[in-house]
């Protein structure tokens, strides 16, 4: 499989006579991280998922099983296997399965719809499928849009495949060979998006991904042991998944919530019940975590670390979650294309008072291992507070989109990984970011692109011309609001957009207010312009949310 990059320069082999000859870059297979806990700490449990329980040496043979029955329908090295689940044990085993095989896993956001992730198995090269049996229309989305998908294996008793569960009781105690791996084999495809809006598989390597686990345990939750114990807030398919992978390495006990609707109350008690210490989060999730009562209720006193990544947070909702949990907040940026390791904000730089020594508004320093870099257009590095492009170098850096030459083309520049977000650093090295180059936006933690939805928006009849934009939000830090012109003659009201919306894309990238206009801003060459846009917004006071408003 190619991602489409240029290999990187190695050293030359050595010749026989001046020693070891180099022909790969052998690296451990990820899996072997859970075999490791199995091996040290058989009897601990390892998973929580309400009120069932695994221990370590359960999970490593059920991991075994369901490689042994994947291995037995001819998945293999390279084959990638789509996962359209919740949280669950089964789908969380599902990585480690895949990764033991030499498997690329391709989980997917589970809230997409049957079209977006039919869209995901074909842009993947996908031959197998995992799915939680809620999910039937995905499997059939997905079988019609990619008949190479021959294996489908359902999480819970449904009729587009064998249970998992049955599998892995039918194959306990077989093993299939541990798949031998190099630095660069694929082990994830970690989906996102571009400013085309049509998403992209960032490929990620056994190589890297040992870094990354390496790099988290570092940098956000130094002193982790397998004493500690995680709480998952978040689907695990994405930043949560990588979170979760790195607790495995130190076999620190995994709790999931009961369910995939947030209960801010049930997480607190989870964190007593389990001596929870730490969890990973999104700003929108501690604002939420710190303003509930139920965290005076409960006893949070086993928190160490409470990170916090995917967007922005409020100064003062910043204040209130540090005055509430204490000093246990961790920020850090990172995008999926880096695997969240660009920049660290540690607890001991969180402060709830402001004052000289605060440093307000930043995103932290390089992390360990990494390099940022603020680049001008033309990939000069520009002057300590001018503001430039976040670039960064580095280990952690994926191996690049895969089969896309171009997005590879336009996203790394001298060996540069280019985010595309704006910003500045200072001269101590802390870096803040100011601005985003593209129109993306971010809700709730979840990277929405405009484009996507634009469209969709315009196969409305009615619909002639229309623009999306990210505006402040209290709750949600953006939400995204459009801007539509009609056809003549033409009327539609905006809850009947949001219907007509419904269902083509995921909740959380539905615009949360629409706006009708005669015409929309152009430029002197007939372009619409989102900065045209965005200007002519806040010339209507429209730029903000009525929460955001009343902050």
């Amino acid at each position: 499989m190619s991602v489409d990059l240029p290999s990187p320069s190695l050293p030359s082999p050595a010749s026989p006579e001046g020693g070891v000859a180099r022909s790969s870059r052998r690296v451990m297979n990820l899996s072997h991280f859970l075999r490791q806990a199995a091996r040290r700490f058989p009897t601990h449990i390892g998973f929580v998922d309400g009120p069932r329980t695994t221990t370590w040496a359960q999970m490593d043979a059920r991991v075994d099983a369901m490689a042994a029955a994947l291995a037995e329908r001819g998945i293999g090295k390279g084959d990638r296997i789509l996962v359209q689940s919740k949280n669950c044990l089964e789908m969380f085993e599902s990585m480690f399965a895949a990764f033991r095989l030499g498997a690329v896993w391709v989980p997917t956001n589970f809230r997409q719809t049957p079209g977006e992730v039919a869209y995901l198995a074909s842009a993947s090269g996908a031959t197998a499928m995992i799915c939680h049996r809620d999910f039937p229309e995905h499997v059939a989305a997905v079988r019609e849009a990619t008949p190479s998908v021959e294996t489908v294996i359902a999480i819970g008793e449904a009729d587009f495949g064998p249970d998992y569960d049955g599998l892995v009781s039918g194959w306990l105690g077989r093993k299939a060979p541990v798949a031998d791996v190099e630095h660069d084999d694929p082990c994830w495809f970690f989906f996102t998006s571009g400013t085309t809006g049509r998403p992209k598989a960032a490929v990620l390597t056994h190589g890297q991904m040992a870094f990354v686990v390496t790099n988290h345990l570092c940098d956000l939750m130094p002193g982790t042991t397998q004493a500690d114990a995680s709480l998952v807030v978040a689907p695990l398919s994405h930043g949560a998944g990588v979170h979760q992978l790195a607790q495995v390495a130190r076999a620190v006990k995994t709790i999931l919530m009961p369910s995939e609707r947030f209960d801010a109350g049930e997480a607190w008690r989870l964190v007593e019940e389990w001596r929870v210490t730490n969890m990973f989060t999104v700003p929108t999730i501690t604002k939420l975590l710190a303003e509930h009562p139920a965290v005076n209720q409960y006893d949070h006193s086993s928190l160490r670390y409470v990170i916090y990544a995917g967007a922005p947070m409020y100064r003062e909702d910043q204040k209130r979650a540090l005055k509430a949990l204490g000093k246990v907040l961790v920020q850090y940026f990172g995008l999926g294309e880096v695997t969240g390791n660009i920049t660290v904000l540690p607890p001991a730089l969180h402060d709830p008072e402001d004052g000289p020594s605060v440093k307000l508004g930043t995103c932290g320093f390089e992390r360990t291992g990494m390099q940022v870099q603020i680049q001008d257009a033309e990939g000069r590095e520009v002057a300590p507070l001018e503001t430039g492009e976040i670039c960064v170098c580095g280990p952690a850096v994926f191996a690049g989109y895969y089969d896309n030459p171009e997005a590879n083309a336009k996203s790394f520049r001298d060996g540069w990984f280019r985010t595309g977000d704006l910003g500045h650093m200072d001269a101590e090295g802390f870096v803040y970011i100011t601005g985003r180059a593209s129109d993306m936006y971010i809700s709730g933690g979840s990277n929405v692109y405009p484009r996507e939805v634009e469209e969709k928006m315009l196969t409305h009849p009615a619909v002639a011309e229309v623009a999306i934009l990210g505006v402040p939000d209290r709750m949600w830090g953006e939400v995204g609001v459009a801007v539509c012109v009609l056809r003549e003659g033409a009327s539609v009201t905006e809850e009947e957009l949001i219907q007509f919306l419904d269902g083509k894309v995921a909740r959380y990238k539905l615009p949360r207010r629409i706006h009708f206009w005669d015409a929309l801003p152009r430029s002197a060459y007939g372009k619409i312009t989102k900065k045209m846009v965005r200007e002519a917004l806040a010339e209507r006071g429209l730029l903000e949310t009525d929460e955001a408003r009343s902050a």
